[in-house]
């Protein structure tokens, strides 16, 4: 069976000013954004517009193995560039293993998500990701600064510890005009 190593995705901007981004194993594309952005002459960082307990939706409940309408923490963050909004990622977390921790708040975790969530015991360990093109919703489109006609890329992950339960769902929302996924996979 082949690796898939993750997509690489690239704003695009001016030629002479091109910034390379690269999504990151699970919690941490992020924060390695920010030295990449700053090596580029550009400034990158994240705001986070909600954490804590929500019901998940039937996609979310999918991702993580879970019923509709159950519990899980979300981490809903605004990623930018120069100040700019390029993605809204929402990551979501079982409740029993996300519930009271630092992952419920708003606070920037030391670390990162994978660290802590390594710290209670839960390493990923495969990752399946399914990549969709569709409009935005009216607040995605007002988030993202984009014009009523701009699609966006949803990039959906769901991470799994060694024994095959689902930890972490993220759903990544971004700019299709902006972005460039690209996979390498090998065979055999």
């Amino acid at each position: 069976m082949g690796h898939c190593h993750g997509p690489r995705s690239t704003e695009h901007s001016p030629p002479t000013q091109a910034a390379h981004r690269t999504h990151d194993p699970p919690g941490r594309h992020a924060e390695r954004r920010s030295p990449r952005a700053k090596g580029a002459g550009r400034r990158g960082g994240q705001r986070i517009l909600h954490a804590g307990e929500v019901s998940a939706s039937a996609e979310v409940a999918r991702m993580l193995g879970l019923a509709e309408q159950a519990t899980v923490v979300v981490r809903r963050r605004l990623i930018e560039l120069d100040g700019e909004p390029t993605e809204l990622t929402d990551t979501y977390y079982p409740a029993d293993i996300a519930g009271g921790t630092p992952l419920a708040g708003t606070a920037k975790i030391r670390g990162g998500a994978v660290t802590l969530l390594a710290g209670l015991g839960h390493i990923g360990v495969r990752v399946v990701e399914n990549v969709t093109a569709r409009m935005p919703s009216a607040e995605e489109r007002e988030q993202l600064h984009l014009s009523p006609a701009e699609p966006v890329l949803q990039l959906s992950r769901a991470t799994y510890d060694s024994a095959d339960r689902a930890i972490q769902a993220d759903v990544m929302v971004m700019p299709a005009g902006r972005q460039q996924l690209q996979y390498e996979i090998r065979i055999g």
